[in-house]
């Protein structure tokens, strides 16, 4: 098997993008309920829709993320820090 580059972190960078991806769908997936809401009041329904199936697309790559994530985890490919 290839050994994964380990970053400042002491996690692979692998492990550590993934994260990150999953933090930002999370956090996206928050913001974009007042999103829905601002659409919504404005009276501009198709917006909202938009903004609904945007959060489900960010809700589905977390799960994605926590999927590969709990691969990972206990392995030597998610570097030194996880072990």
């Amino acid at each position: 098997m290839v050994n994964m580059a380990t970053g400042e972190t002491g996690f692979s960078d692998v492990m550590y993008d993934l994260i990150s991806v999953q933090y930002h769908a999370l956090k996206g997936g928050h913001d974009y309920g007042q999103y829905v809401r601002d659409a919504e009041n404005a009276g501009k329904q198709e917006i909202a829709d938009f903004f609904r199936k945007v959060m489900e697309e960010d809700s589905q790559r977390a799960a994605q993320c926590h999927k590969y994530l709990a691969q990972l985890s206990g392995t030597k490919d998610a570097g030194p820090a996880a072990a």
